[in-house]
């Protein structure tokens, strides 16, 4: 079993609602949610012309490989509405793998750890609330201190799902 985290992220319809399908439709005898971290009402990066987003991040246990979690995530974001229309714009649902235990790839399918994560406070700040002293397994920094390097980004914590 390797330990993931998944990050998710809803700026269209009843966010809340297709947080919580998202999550129950990963989860499979190959998958198992361990937790979650409070939701996060998070400002837009890239495209500013859109709805806040709904954040949280999920750690998983799976004997899943990158690219089998990777196609059930994209699977997920089908089965909810998500359409690849506008790059960094609105979307019913958003999954992205951030860590897959202490892997590190890169593909033209799938990079781990996720490329940008350690950039996007909406990403760091729950990843931080479930376990503060992990560590990226590319620079060794934990997300505490990644995020404490963050400026900007207004992230509001909400709350519970």
């Amino acid at each position: 079993m390797k330990l993931v985290y998944i990050g998710l992220g809803s700026n269209m319809g009843d966010r809340e609602l297709l947080l919580r399908h998202a999550l129950e439709k990963l989860e499979e005898p190959d998958i198992h949610l361990l937790r979650t971290s409070s939701l996060y009402e998070t400002e837009p990066i890239g495209l500013q012309e859109q709805a806040w987003f709904l954040n949280l991040v999920a750690e998983f246990e799976t004997t899943l490989f990158p690219r089998q979690l990777l196609h059930r995530a994209q699977r997920v974001e089908r089965e909810l509405g998500r359409k690849r229309s506008v790059v960094n714009g609105p979307r019913t649902l958003d999954i992205d793998i951030l860590l897959y235990g202490q892997t590190v790839m890169e593909s033209d399918e799938l990079t781990i750890p996720h490329p940008r994560y350690a950039e996007r406070r909406f990403v760091l700040a729950p990843l931080a609330e479930l376990d503060p002293k992990l560590r990226d397994p590319l620079t060794g920094r934990t997300v505490t201190e990644m995020l404490n390097a963050l400026q900007g980004q207004a992230v509001q914590r909400r709350g519970r799902l």
